[in-house]
C-alpha cells in the first residue's frame, strides 16, 4: 500500500465516524436550544401580555388623577368666586 492510500484509510476508519458522531451530537443540541428557545418564546408572551395590562392600569389611574385635579381647580374657583359675592 502507499502512503497516499494508507492515509485515506485511516481517515475513512478514524476520523469519518469520529465527524459522523459530532456532527449527531451537534444536530442533537440544536434541536434541544431550538426547544428552549421556543419555550421561552412562548413563556414571553404571558409577561407581555401582563405588562400591557399593567401599563394600562396606571395610565388609567393617572388620568383619573387629571380629572381629580380639574375637578379639584374648578371647586376651588366656584368657592372662590361664591366668597367674593358674599
Amino acid at each position: 500500500m502507499s502512503v497516499a492510500e494508507d492515509s485515506r484509510k485511516v481517515l475513512q476508519d478514524f476520523v469519518a465516524p469520529e465527524l459522523r458522531a459530532i456532527s449527531a451530537r451537534l444536530d442533537a443540541l440544536e434541536r434541544r436550544v431550538g426547544g428552549v428557545d421556543r419555550k421561552i418564546d412562548e413563556a414571553e408572551r404571558p409577561a407581555e401580555k401582563r405588562a400591557d395590562q399593567r401599563h394600562e392600569a396606571v395610565m388609567l389611574s393617572l388620568r383619573s388623577l387629571s380629572n381629580y385635579n380639574e375637578l379639584r381647580d374648578r371647586v376651588v374657583r366656584l368657592e372662590s368666586k361664591e366668597s367674593a359675592h358674599q
